[in-house]
């Protein structure tokens, strides 16, 4: 045999499931206290909850899942196995201690780096500190079931309690399992849903993505998809750089995500990068000429850099495409406005009111127009349109709105801002 290829055999990783055999034969032998880190998916922690009864049925298994931040174990174990036997407890969700503590430092999640290697978060802060007390009180074995993220928490920022461990496993995960979980996060990816999201939870659904795309199983048709969703999850939390970064990514896989670039441009407009921005909107429009949003955000950058002409340009492709599209119709009236042009100002917003009657800012924007104008009665009946709609929002834009200064001294106009 050749000695070479034996040393080689025995560098190589262990199979996935001898790790979970491995696994079973030590929770089988262990009494007493013990300390297990498994490093799993949720989906992958669920199915382990469900077989392990099965597999080990010589023993009494509970599971403790936690479903908030907290910064203190102990006291919720003490509850939990108060007057009960218990040989394993298995503890899910220890995560949600740690995204509320990474918040702070939204856009600095990654593959193996922390945001603040001196400073602990609560909960291993007291789990360090407790450890003698966990060996002492309960005579049980601990498995947390967590992700590569958390385990990486506990080696750097726990080292007085991962030193106690007993063993740490990775679950094995299958190439059908990353499919469905991946097809998961993209069937739930919804950028109004993602705004409504807490800090924590974003959190949550970064590190997902980020464990995904990892994943050796994971398919690179499913790449440019899961990064997209990233950068639409760091753009919900304003990190524009991290998500800029991501659509990147997502576009060297798939230079044609045309979605991609749109998304890219609203970043960097949001960042105030305005000519990267037309750049980007102009990628898209590239490989869909008819995307009217593409079209009317382009717009809205030029209006920023001053362009009006060129802005007016945009908004007419945009209406080409979708003529009832009413906030195209009223960001054109914006720029009319600019270069003086006022009656065609009021017919675009006329338009952008015919397509969405509701729509206070147009009615304000009229008021403005008719009053620098000079018509001061059409600006006042306008002004109250939009009133009645939004009243709290109008008196805040009469407010500030420098394109009132002209009319603020009107009595009328006093009276009806009261």
């Amino acid at each position: 045999m050749n000695p070479n290829l034996s040393d080689w055999d025995d560098d190589l990783p262990p199979e996935p499931e001898e790790v979970y055999q491995d696994l079973l034969r030590v929770l089988k032998r262990k009494s007493g206290f013990g300390l297990f880190f498994v490093q799993c998916t949720p989906v992958e922690a669920d199915n382990f909850i469900i077989k392990l009864p099965q597999e080990i049925p010589q023993k009494n298994i509970a599971v403790l899942r936690l479903v908030e931040a907290i910064d203190n174990l102990y006291q919720p174990v003490a509850e939990f196995v108060k007057d009960k036997q218990i040989d394993i407890l298995l503890i899910k969700g220890l995560e949600y201690s740690l995204y509320k503590y990474e918040k702070r430092t939204f856009g600095q999640i990654t593959e193996g780096q922390f945001s603040n290697l001196t400073s602990v978060p609560h909960i291993l802060n007291h789990l360090n500190q407790q450890r003698e007390r966990f060996r002492d009180d309960f005579p049980i074995s601990f498995v947390f079931l967590l992700r590569s993220f958390s385990i990486n928490y506990f080696i750097h920022r726990a080292p007085d309690f991962f030193d106690w461990r007993s063993g740490v496993f990775e679950l094995p995960t299958t190439p059908e399992l990353v499919e469905q979980e991946s097809t998961r996060l993209l069937l739930e990816g919804n950028y109004e849903e993602y705004l409504k999201l807490t800090p924590e939870q974003k959190i949550e659904k970064v590190i997902e993505i980020q464990d995904l795309l990892s994943e050796k199983h994971q398919l690179e048709n499913q790449k440019p998809s899961l990064l997209f969703e990233l950068g639409n999850l760091l753009s919900t939390a304003k990190e524009y750089e991290a998500a800029i970064a991501s659509y990147d990514q997502a576009l060297k896989l798939k230079p044609d995500y045309h979605q991609a670039w749109y998304n890219r441009g609203d970043a960097l407009g949001n960042l105030g990068r305005n000519e990267e921005a037309i750049a980007s909107y102009d990628k898209a429009l590239k490989f869909k000429p008819n995307y009217h949003l593409a079209w009317n955000n382009r717009g809205y950058a030029l209006d920023d850099l001053g362009r009006f002409e060129e802005a007016i340009a945009s908004y007419d492709q945009a209406l080409k495409f979708k003529p009832d599209f009413h906030q195209a119709w009223s960001n054109r009236g914006y720029a009319l406005d600019e270069l003086g042009r006022f009656e065609e100002t009021i017919t675009s917003y006329d338009q952008a009111l015919k397509f969405k009657p509701d729509f206070h800012q147009a009615w304000y924007n009229k008021a403005c127009c008719y009053a620098l104008q000079g018509n001061i009665e059409q600006a006042l009946e306008n002004l109250q349109k939009a009133i009645n709609l939004s009243l709290d929002e109008c008196r805040q834009w009469a407010k500030t709105d420098s394109d009132f200064d002209s009319i603020r001294e009107d009595k009328l106009f006093q009276a009806l801002i009261q």
